[in-house]
């Protein structure tokens, strides 16, 4: 098994880079980890938008 994980701060930008790992994937999925997280610099907040993708090669 494997392991691919993106990191995003836009939700949109995680769901294309997602897609497209998906779409050249040659192995099988086996499941995807999804988590948002939120912090505050100053006044900003920041979000923080990951996918842990597993599948086998």
């Amino acid at each position: 098994m494997k392991v691919k994980i993106f990191d995003e701060s836009h939700e949109k930008d995680l769901e294309t880079r997602v897609n497209e790992f998906l779409k050249e994937l040659k192995g099988d999925l086996v499941d995807i980890k999804f988590s948002t997280a939120i912090s505050m610099f100053g006044e900003e907040q920041i979000y923080c938008f990951t996918a842990m993708i597993i599948y086998t090669s």
